[in-house]
């Protein structure tokens, strides 16, 4: 019997493509010399698509494939996949929730102490010998017991708030609508959250629904000197007026893991002294990206014995 074949779309580790290579025929469009080709050669017989949340399915790539039967994201965002064309053929969607949670709570930390606390410049201080020619560095800024706000208190937000719990933060946050299972103060908006909070935190969902959802309103309202931080999707936030107000130093500090066009980023984010980049790394530990392979290939393998998906995504 022949096995399925699967368009791969982004890179893989191996601890993935090798066993995923034993039950299938792999077809590497990333790795491809000429993806045109490689796609038109393959494209009648691919039964399944292998994405990445960065790099999604378009409709346009998906009408060229008539044996399409499933796309199976390695990642939480699905903002990247065209989800009503799928839904519209009855095509199932998964992707792997849950098992990268906590290392982006971890990593949303991480730039938040990291830009607050000054880490890289205190280890280049360190590093070039200014510690033994001007002692002691400049001083940095507070994160215990300060006034955070969450925008998007799903899986990663109450795993922020979780963490800023143990910090003594006061904890407010925005979403569509209020929590009834947690004691933290409700605003319907990032721009009616934003007054409250000393710290912003971005954990929302990408896609249409959060375009530009951070927007100059909300910005502007955060009180001089506040914190932004995003782990969500760079679609979420008006990076223009984000820039504007790190530029005029209305917001102090940024740590950010995700922006727009990424990673052909806006240059200006590297040329601010007060923000601290990373690029779109947060669920990258080994711990999770294996745990991200293995829930991918749990879906298709389901699929292709008939059983019911673990992380379809209804539509």
């Amino acid at each position: 019997m022949d096995k399925p074949e699967l368009l791969v779309m982004g890179e893989l580790p191996d601890w993935d493509l090798d066993p995923m290579a034993g039950r299938y025929t792999l077809h590497l469009l990333y790795g491809a010399k000429n993806p045109e080709a490689l796609l038109a050669a393959c494209a009648p017989r691919i039964s399944g698509i292998v994405t990445k949340g960065e790099i999604g399915a378009s409709a346009a790539l998906m009408e060229r494939l008539p044996q399409l039967g499933i796309v199976a994201c390695y990642g939480v965002g699905v903002d990247a996949i065209d989800r009503a064309w799928c839904a519209a053929r009855g095509i199932p969607v998964t992707n792997t929730p849950d098992v990268l949670t906590e290392d982006v709570a971890d990593m949303a930390f991480a730039l938040l102490l990291g830009v607050a606390r000054q880490i890289p410049q205190a280890d280049a201080w360190v590093r070039d010998g200014r510690w033994g020619r001007e002692c002691s560095m400049p001083l940095t800024t507070r994160v215990w017991g300060r006034r955070l706000g969450v925008v998007g208190l799903g899986r990663i937000g109450r795993a922020v708030a979780r963490r800023a719990e143990g910090f003594g933060m006061t904890i407010a946050y925005s979403g569509r609508t209020p929590k009834p299972d947690v004691p933290y103060a409700y605003h319907p908006t990032p721009a009616a959250l934003a007054p409250h909070c000393e710290i912003m935190i971005c954990c929302a969902m990408g896609g249409a629904a959060t375009e530009g959802l951070i927007d100059r309103a909300a910005i502007e309202a955060l009180p001089p000197g506040a914190i932004f931080v995003n782990v969500s999707r760079g679609s979420c936030v008006d990076e223009a007026a984000l820039l504007a107000a790190l530029r005029q130093g209305r917001i102090a500090l940024a740590g950010l893991d995700v922006f727009r066009n990424e990673p052909g980023i806006d240059p200006e984010f590297t040329t601010l002294p007060n923000v601290l980049l990373a690029p779109h790394a947060a669920s990258g530990t080994v711990e999770t990206r294996r745990a991200m392979g293995a829930l991918m290939q749990a879906n298709l393998a389901a699929h292709f014995a008939g059983q019911p998906l673990p992380t379809e995504i209804r539509p």
